[in-house]
């Protein structure tokens, strides 16, 4: 049963550009629709999450943590009630403004832009979807609805301080109301993209050998996970035993999530989305035990994968990529594909052309920006 508090697509505040709705589907469901089709969430195929795309096949990439982080979200939006295509949607839109190479391609690509009004995934996803997308005939982007492109904004929380440019430039046209908490479809993606992450990037590092079981089996909740394991299935070859293990580790968040988000909403008693906006805080979050356990995660996670020796070797080259890329392109942006050349044409001063250049860095993929590099710098 739907909860009061759950995004209603009859409700909507609709689409900054009107369109005759869809007969079979609901607006969000056409968000998440249009999402899907978006050339850049193909593009999430060959982009880093932590190893860049080509080193094995097997490790995550941008489009299948999205993937992941929108199962997450649809279970847990089905259990509290809320509009799981508007979770969905923005679940799968969330990473849509990540630059190749992960974070060690946006931390390049921010120091670059720094004079020109930096650089933010967050800000630059709202852009994808409002400007850089260009299929339509009636107008650029995808033409979300209001509840989506808020949800995409401040799935984290209210974006306060000075605006990323290209949140500030979107908002002279349509008020987000980037001072006020998301919707709960919106804040159930962003738990479940830290849901995602915590338990894949301990499956990806294992598959890496950064790190083995053992060490594995002695951090926080993990520890009764493989205890749990090794009393059901005494004997169980190493490689049953640890995923059987780091899937009783995701049930452990998902259910935490659930039980406190449940607590929470009986407590505060929300009648309406607004209600849940105005609420002041995050409703939807981890028990104050978990997260204090998967600080410990993240601590062991960012000392023996993230800041492992092959991977700073790696992050190392990648910024170099980023880094000769975007000084080339603006000296000469002849080169940029003939589609891009019309807004070259129009670009009123530098900073203008540094931020076509960084729309069209943030949008390759790891390969691109690799066979790129080779093709105009090492030539």
């Amino acid at each position: 049963m739907r909860a009061s508090f759950a995004s209603d697509p009859a409700a909507t505040r609709g689409r900054l550009m009107p369109e005759e709705e869809s007969t079979f589907r609901s607006c969000f469901q056409r968000d998440r629709d249009r999402i899907i089709h978006a050339s850049a969430f193909r593009r999430l195929k060959h982009k880093t999450q932590v190893f860049i795309e080509h080193e094995g096949d097997y490790y995550r990439t941008r489009l299948t943590h999205s993937i992941e982080v929108a199962q997450v979200a649809r279970t847990i939006s089905g259990a509290l009630g809320l509009n799981a295509e508007l979770t969905e949607a923005v679940a799968l839109a969330h990473d849509l403004g990540h630059p190749p190479f992960g974070h060690t391609g946006e931390d390049a690509l921010q120091v670059l832009m720094q004079p020109y009004g930096g650089f933010d995934h967050n800000a630059q996803a709202i852009r994808i979807v409002t400007h850089l997308e260009r299929h339509y005939a009636e107008f650029d982007g995808l033409n979300l609805t209001w509840e989506t492109l808020e949800g995409i904004a401040k799935h984290n929380g209210p974006v306060t301080g000075p605006l990323p440019w290209a949140l500030e430039a979107y908002g002279r046209q349509h008020d987000l109301e980037l001072e006020t908490y998301a919707s709960a479809e919106a804040q159930v993606a962003a738990i479940a993209d830290d849901v995602a992450y915590n338990h894949h990037d301990l499956h990806d590092g294992l598959r890496a050998e950064l790190f083995s079981t053992d060490e594995l089996a002695k951090l926080p909740i993990l520890e009764r996970n493989f205890a749990e394991v090794d009393r059901l299935y005494p004997g169980l070859n190493y490689y049953r035993r640890r995923h059987e293990a780091l899937r009783r580790f995701f049930g452990v968040l998902v259910e935490d999530v659930i039980t406190v988000a449940k607590a929470r909403l009986d407590e505060m008693q929300p009648q309406s989305a607004t209600d849940i906006r105005m609420a002041g805080r995050t409703l939807i979050q981890f028990s104050d035990p978990v997260f204090q356990d998967l600080k410990v995660i993240r601590a062991f996670l960012f000392d023996r994968m993230y800041r492992a020796p092959s991977v700073v070797i790696m992050r190392k080259q990648v910024t170099e990529v980023v880094e000769d890329l975007f000084p080339h392109f603006c000296a000469h942006p002849e080169e940029l594909p003939k589609q891009w050349r019309k807004d070259v044409e129009d670009a009123q001063d530098e900073t203008a052309l540094a931020r076509i250049v960084s729309d069209y860095i943030s949008g390759m993929t790891d390969r691109f920006a690799i066979q790129e590099h080779e093709r105009l710098i090492k030539g």
